[in-house]
Parts: C-alpha cells; structure tokens; sequence
C-alpha cells in the first residue's frame, strides 16, 4: 500500500547487498557548534554515516550513493546540556514558526521530545512522548477497525522480490525506494528479499492460499507494523527511511463492495482527522497520475500545513482486480463459476504526528488536541517554605486523584529542579491543554488557575476555579471541550482564507506563487496535469467529493468539466 508521499517517478533493475554498518563506521558528531544571532540553543548536526548499503532504482542509475543522502531535507537537533541549577528560563526556544517554518518544526520536535535521529541517516527515534502521540492514534483507529469488521494480524517483513515483481506497475512504482537483501547467515541468497515497502503482495500470497469459496468472502484484515521506503530527502514524522503505519486489506465478492469498503475507510481517516486530531481535511479522489501504484482508484484525506502546503495525511485505494489477478487470488461464487475477489488497501502512519504539529503548533511549541493529548492536563505545585510546600502537596495529591479518576489525563510537575516559570514554558512546549497551577493562597482559597494552551498570558488564565471536586471536573472537562473546538475551528478558517476559486491557469500560477491552494474546474489531460506540476510545483491534491453544481468549463482547456480539483504544493 502506497503510504501517504508522493509517487515515485522511474525504476531501475540495480541491485546489491542490503548490510548493516558495523559501529566504526559511524562518524562522531561534527565538533562545530552553530549559534544562533537570536541566542537560540547551540545545535549539534546529527551523525553522518559511512554506509555500505546500496541504493537501487532511479537513485542508483543517477549515481547516488550513501554518503550524498547528506543533502536530506533535515536541520540539526538540540545538543544535550548538563545537568543545571534551578532556573526560570526554559531553554527550549524554538525559531519563529514565521521566520524558518522547516526550522521551527525541528526544533519543536527536539524541545518537545517527539524524536531523535538515528545512527542511520534519514531514520528516527520515536521518542516516548511522541509515540504516545501515535498511541492515541492507534487506540481510536484500533476500535474503529474491530467496529467494522476488521481483524489485526501481522505479515512477515521479508517480501520475495519475485512477488513484487508480479504487478507491473507497482514493481515500476515502488522500484525507486526498494531496500534489498541478498545475503543471509553469510551466505548469498537464492532470491532477493524486499525489505517490506507495502503488503499488497505478501497479502495476496497468504489470501490465495485462504480464500477458495465465496462462503470466504469478505476477508478483512489490518497490521500495525513498520515500513522501509529508501527516501532520497527525509524529514522526521514526515517522511523517513523507515516509518511506522497501519494497513488494512480486504477481499471482496462484488467491485461494489470493495467501492464501498474503500470508501468507508477514508471515511474513518476524515472522522479521526476532524473529531480527534482537530485537521480539517478535504477527502477526495485522487487523479490518474497520482494514483496509487496497483489501484484503479485512490481516494485521500488532504491537510493544509501552517505553511500551507499540502500533508496527504491518509489514503484509501480500490485495487480493482489488479492484484488477484496477478497472484491468481480466486473463489469460487454461488452459481459454481471462478472469479477473481475485489480488494481494497488503506493506510495511515506516524506521517499524521508531523501533520498534528504542522497544522496547531505556534512559536511556544507543539499544541495538541486534547483528545489525542498524552496529557490533558498538567498541575504545577507552587510553594516558597518548607510549611507552603506540604500543605500545597496535599491539596495536589487530591487535585490529582480527583481528575484520574474521572478519565482525565493528569501529570503532576512536582520536580524541585526547576521554578514555576520554566515549568509552565516546559509544559507549553509540550503541547499539554491545560495547566493548573496550585499556590499556597490557592490551598487557602480552596481553588486553583486554570491555564488555557490555546490562549496565551492572561487572557487564558482563569483564577478563583473551586477545588471541589463535581465542579473543578465539570470546569476542566468543558475547557478541554472549548480546546478542542477552538483548535478546529482556527485550523478551518485557516485553510479557507488560503484556497482560491481559479478559471484560468493565470489565476492558478498566481495562486500557487502565494503560496495558496487554488481550485478550479479540471478535465484537462494527464500532460497537462504534468505542465502544471512541472511549471509551478503544485500537484492535483484531490477531487473533492463535495462538489459544486452547475455547468463548467475547465481552466486549462475551456473543455466543459464536471469536477473542480485542487492544486497545491505538497510535503
């Protein structure tokens, strides 16, 4: 299954061993420091390696080896520092989302504590933080999947290369961003191994071999796994030599019930992205050239980043019969006669942690929504005396209690390492919802300050909030409520002012050379579609599945169309 990136444009039949570095290849860290003229923190460039993996396909034919992945779409992450004093400055600035967009991201993902590169270039460490992200994901996707009939199971990751080699225009698609392995146990092997890219294949090995009757049908199952994809240019969450996903995979007696299963699939992704990641995406068809390699059709959830480029955060294909074909995956129907099942596959991955910070975070770091937050709700205890702090610990304790108890994703900061101050920046980095803090007036008063992420300084505090415990849930509940629908809420008027209406290919340039979405009426052909990629960098995102009445007439060709498209530059 084709994840959500771009397609990869030509193959290659180049092939070689797939090693492991051993450790003395792995070169120090540079010795020089970059700084900052705004006094960011000193940032270490990640570790290059000296690799003796090979690179197959179109990156093998240009001559490019290892060591030129170099030049990867990343930015260096924050140097470790020593343990420190108190202080009452959190020292995990980041840069002005409006001054360096790619820049700012980096560092929110190092400040944060999202991920970490990896010895090998262009692979991540998924730190705990930011798999607990992808764990809120997983948990809502999972009951989604078990809600409409699907099983979790797990294919192997080694592929035969022959399979992939079955269906001419994945081989051709995926060939690009293959990792091979051709020795084993020191030994070469008879047949090459794929480093599993997608699942199509080995699926339809394994259903073959399950399915023989239409009593079978329908066969539905979903793995939640890794995947090797052999990118030139990376960019952690976004796109990385090895990422994390699920994929779905279904078989089917009729191509209505296979349109329709691959429907209700992107369906789920457009649900997750609006009710719980707070994006809101623009499902659609996705056009002839940007199809998935193997399907008939491709249907996708479309985000609009804080740059306002395009994240593909989620894909549904109908395979057709493309792959049974191929695999001579057949039942046999209730009149007797063989036929070949239908299939779907869908998938969405760690791809969509990236599209959560692009889409709300802002200068102070990340800002998740609270319902896929790993914390909803943070309380910093604030004392000065020895007397202050056991009374103020009491009353947090309880606070705590109180909150776990009725659901509430609670953390207590109760570190005698750092002041206050640093901790709310700390917390604020993180993207936490809520903050509450606690002082001794507070234990006094019987309340607590409330602390809005979404509204920064004053205008987010909320003073005087009673500590009993009916009204401070109901208080803290219908605030992560309001978070939720405020983030949702700014992320679509966002992505409204920033799409134009076009009707004519002028009007497109001009829109894409702002750096907007432009939409516009489309039945031009696939060459034309090229000329646009080519000439302004903007892709057809998707064919919206809401679509204007009336009669139109296409931008490019004055020929009448019947669908707008929308054209934006994309991760």
């Amino acid at each position: 299954m084709r994840p959500p990136t771009p397609s990869p444009s030509s193959s290659s039949s180049s092939m070689g061993a797939f090693r492991l570095p051993a450790l003395s290849h792995l070169l120090s860290p540079s010795k020089s420091l970059l700084s900052s003229p705004l006094s960011f923190p000193l940032r270490l460039r990640p570790p290059c390696l000296k690799s003796t993996v090979l690179i197959y396909g179109a990156a093998a034919s240009r001559g490019i080896s290892a060591q030129s992945l170099a030049k990867e779409d990343i930015s260096p992450l924050a140097a470790p520092t020593a343990d420190r004093k108190p202080s009452s400055r959190y020292e995990g600035s980041v840069t002005p989302r409006s001054a360096d967009f790619n820049a700012w991201y980096l560092d929110v993902i190092s400040s944060a504590e999202l991920a970490d590169y990896g010895p090998v270039r262009g692979t991540m460490v998924i730190r705990p933080y930011g798999y607990a992200i992808w764990e809120s994901i997983q948990d809502y996707l999972n009951v989604k999947f078990k809600e409409t009939g699907h099983s979790n199971m797990y294919f192997p990751q080694f592929i035969p290369y022959s399979f992939i080699e079955k269906e001419a225009s994945h081989v051709e698609g995926f060939s690009p961003e293959l990792a091979l392995v051709t020795i084993g146990g020191g030994k070469e092997l008879e047949e090459k191994l794929v480093v599993r890219p997608t699942s199509e294949t080995i699926v339809n090995h394994m259903f073959t071999q399950w399915i023989q009757s239409y009593r079978d049908l329908p066969l539905m199952v979903n793995q939640w796994a890794n995947v090797t994809r052999w990118e030139m240019r990376t960019k952690p969450f976004v796109r990385t030599l090895e990422f994390l996903w699920q994929e779905g995979h279904t078989a089917h007696a009729t191509p209505e019930e296979a349109e329709k299963e691959a429907l209700q699939m992107i369906d789920v992704y457009k649900k997750f992205a609006y009710e719980q990641a707070a994006i809101p995406v623009i499902a659609g068809k996705k056009s002839k050239a940007e199809t998935f390699a193997g399907a008939t059709r491709t249907y996708t959830i479309e985000a609009m980043m804080g740059d306002k480029k395009a994240l593909q955060a989620g894909t549904s294909h109908n395979l057709g019969q493309n792959f049974s074909r191929a695999f001579g995956t057949q039942f046999t129907d209730e009149n007797g006669q063989s036929q070949h099942v239908w299939q779907t596959s869908w998938a969405v991955s760690t791809r969509f942690v990236g599209g959560i910070i692009m889409t709300h975070g802002d200068d102070a770091g990340l800002m998740l929504p609270p319902r896929i937050a790993p914390i909803q709700v943070v309380i910093v205890p604030i004392w000065k005396t020895a007397d202050d702090k056991s009374g103020v610990m009491d009353a947090v304790s309880s606070l705590r209690e109180v909150l776990h108890k009725a659901g509430i994703k609670v953390k207590v900061d109760d570190s005698e390492q750092k002041t206050p101050g640093w901790k709310f920046n700390f917390w604020e980095m993180k993207g936490v919802p809520l903050r509450i803090e606690v002082g001794p007036r507070d234990v006094s008063n019987r309340t607590v300050v409330v602390c809005r992420r979404d509204i920064p300084g004053k205008p987010g505090k909320e003073f005087g909030i009673s500590m009993e415990p009916s009204v401070l849930i109901a208080h803290v509940n219908s605030r992560l409520e309001d978070i939720q629908a405020s983030l949702l809420q700014k992320a679509t008027s966002f992505r409204d002012s920033n799409i134009v209406d076009v009707n004519s290919y002028e009007e497109l340039k001009e829109a894409i050379a702002q750096g907007k979405w432009a939409r516009g009426p489309w039945s031009a052909s696939d060459t034309e579609e090229l000329k646009v990629k080519e000439e302004t960098g903007a892709t057809i995102r998707c064919f919206p599945f809401e679509q204007p009445q009336g009669k139109m007439k296409c931008f490019m060709t004055g020929n009448p169309a019947d669908e707008v498209a929308i054209f934006a530059k994309s991760y």
